[in-house]
């Protein structure tokens, strides 16, 4: 239970103020030093602060900084170890992993739900921790959080059960397929840094956010999966190169019908990927961004596998390029996709 100071709900001083609202999301208060910590889970001290800094966060030194909720979560950690489900070094993997994940999650919303906390008056912006708006936070936080939390179990869950359906199936294949043989994607965004310099916070943080959005929209919609962002860029992989081609030209003629949103080029290739901890790597994911970045804008470049994919449906119009060399790749014969044009009869119908 968080404990209540000055007033009707708790403290009136900035400080105390950030600290009671910091303890509410927390969901428990403050009151535990590292080595309390370590020592009441069984853990040695030093792989505590290993697993606190792959989490992302600094030293806190001999601060008064961790929770019941810190003590039970590294009494779990430490289970899976114990009952050899975990090394102490996947343990740290696991923690990182979970630490990027939510970590820009957690700034995201908290940018976001700050902005419509001013807009619409919770905050007041001439004194956003006096007394009303103070009230005003704890009560919002009090609303928000469940739901907050309940929403992202529920999205995990279900991303989770994603994953197992894609790894069980491929299991399923019995070696006909090979599995982490993918077509990936990135898109990148034309003139951005350019763009940038132009743009206020606010205005830069909402055309990230809108390419973010449509962008995943677009790729989910299309067969493929949105690997990760990153600010100009997106990186998506897709099983079938044919949703990996749709994503990208859909990509494009959004970016293209909006004049707000600085203009796309795409590079494609297939082949064996390494995946680790949500992400991909290897030579096709390097392939992929190579091609990215000698495609011109509006275009999307393919490579010689993905070409031969695509090349008997006659959805497609493949266009070979001269070859050229390509950093830290070689020589590369990259292949422009467009959609083939629809055929029309003699009065003019599509046919």
């Amino acid at each position: 239970m968080i404990e209540e100071h000055d007033g009707a709900h708790g403290a009136s001083r900035p400080e105390d103020v950030v600290d009671d609202v910091v303890e509410r999301v927390l969901g428990a208060p403050r009151t535990l030093r590292r080595e309390e910590l370590a020592s009441q889970a069984g853990v040695g001290l030093p792989e505590s602060r290993r697993l606190w800094r792959a989490m992302g966060f600094a030293d806190v030194g001999d601060a008064v900084a961790f929770t019941e909720a810190d003590l039970e979560a590294l009494r779990l950690l430490d289970g899976l170890v114990q009952r050899g489900l975990l090394d102490r070094d996947t343990s740290v993997d696991v923690t990182r992993a979970l630490g990027q994940t939510t970590s820009r999650l957690a700034d995201w919303q908290a940018d976001t739900f700050g902005r419509i906390l001013v807009r619409t008056g919770v905050l007041d912006l001439d004194d956003p921790l006096g007394p009303g708006s103070a009230d005003r936070l704890r009560d919002e936080v009090d609303r928000l959080l469940p739901v907050l939390e309940k929403l992202l179990a529920y999205s995990w869950r279900r991303q989770l059960a994603a994953a197992v359906e894609r790894a069980l199936a491929d299991a399923e294949a019995d070696g006909d397929v090979e599995t982490g043989h993918l077509t990936v994607g990135f898109a990148d965004q034309v003139g951005f840094t350019r763009l940038s310099r132009q743009l206020t916070e606010s205005d830069l943080a909402a055309l990230v956010g809108r390419f973010e959005a449509r962008s995943a929209d677009i790729v989910v919609s299309a067969g493929g999966r949105l690997i990760k962002t990153l600010g100009d860029e997106i990186l998506f992989v897709a099983a079938d190169p044919a949703a990996a081609a749709e994503a990208a030209l859909r990509l494009l003629a959004e970016h293209e019908a909006d004049e707000e949103m600085p203009r796309l080029r795409i590079g494609l290739a297939t082949g064996v990927v390494v995946t680790r901890r949500g992400d991909v790597f290897g030579t096709t994911v390097n392939l992929a961004s190579r091609l990215t970045a000698v495609a011109r804008p509006d275009t999307v470049l393919v490579d010689a596998v993905t070409a031969d994919l695509l090349h008997d449906d006659p959805a497609w119009r493949l266009r070979p390029l001269p070859p050229r060399a390509v950093r830290g790749i070689g020589l590369v014969r990259p292949v422009s996709l467009q959609r083939a044009p629809e055929e029309r009869d003699h009065d003019g119908a599509v046919g």
